[in-house]
């Protein structure tokens, strides 16, 4: 398992929109963009193969892109079908399995749905889910990060507090910090003072280490009373992103921060370059 990363590292989530061509050569062309990170999209199926995982490894050690992964969408621990959260277990499991093989660093996956449950009692779900799904892993070898996310609706599971403290129960689970979805989740969470509150709380809890192998997601977001509606590229929204990466910088979090807006790459190269302005 990685347990630190050399820097905050910045990619797109999935193939950037302006390359052509097989998914493996993506990582040569981020590299010629000046990006260093790439999150493999698995929200539908996990379509990386043994053979294929392969490839990406050496490529990803070749260009020094960081590979993270999505685990597909059809997740929820807190279902009332067993049948369903067996499968929720099998999908992270599976993406796991492909990014290890990758040379990948963590999977980050939506969690659960709070129903008309507790939420007391949905991270206890959570938790007992997830550690079976850990002992899995760990049988099968497997060594990576699995990472539940923040969520933008009221309706989802996942707060920060939710997931760090599943992360503090559990080996291989650490948060994925959706900064765009905890702002559209309330309206909030658009204030330096707010991100120095989650990074500090983070740290309280999970130790100096955790800031140094984040997986964080940046976007632009459109929100209304229920929470997330889509995504947007930075420049139409009301997301302060320039302010947030000043406070990334000043808590030398290292990791992966993915762009998530629909121009994939622009953003992560447009954040790369404000983060890199940004006086020591």
């Amino acid at each position: 398992m990685i347990r630190t990363i050399d820097r905050l590292r910045f990619g797109p989530a999935g193939i950037p929109n302006s390359y052509n061509g097989p998914a493996e050569g993506a990582l040569e062309y981020l590299q010629k963009l000046g990006l260093d990170a790439m999150e493999l999209e698995f929200v539908r199926n996990v379509w990386l193969k043994p053979e294929r995982a392969e490839v990406f490894k050496e490529l990803s050690k070749k260009y020094d892109i960081l590979l993270t992964a999505h685990a597909p969408y059809y997740i929820n621990l807190n279902s009332a079908d067993k049948s369903k959260v067996e499968a929720s277990i099998k999908r992270i499991f599976d993406a796991a399995k492909a990014l290890y093989l990758a040379g990948g660093f963590s999977v980050v996956f939506h969690a659960a749905f709070y129903h008309k449950d507790d939420p007391s009692k949905v991270t206890e779900r959570v938790v007992e889910l997830l550690r079976k799904l850990e002992e899995q892993l760990k049988d099968a070898g497997i060594d990576v990060w699995i990472r539940p996310e923040t969520m933008g609706k009221p309706s989802q599971w996942g707060t920060v507090k939710e997931i760090v403290r599943v992360s503090e129960e559990l080996e291989m689970v650490e948060p994925a910090i959706d900064f765009a979805h905890l702002h559209a989740r309330e309206g909030k969470m658009n204030s330096p003072d707010e991100w120095r509150d989650i990074l500090s709380f983070i740290e309280d809890r999970l130790g100096s280490e955790a800031l140094k192998r984040m997986h964080i997601h940046v976007s632009g977001i459109v929100y209304g009373n229920k929470g997330e509606k889509h995504h947007v590229n930075l420049k139409e929204a009301d997301l302060k992103y320039r302010e947030l990466l000043e406070v990334l910088k000043e808590f030398n979090v290292k990791g992966a921060l993915i762009s998530e807006s629909p121009n994939l790459e622009e953003d992560a190269m447009l954040m790369k370059k404000v983060y890199e302005d940004i006086d020591q």
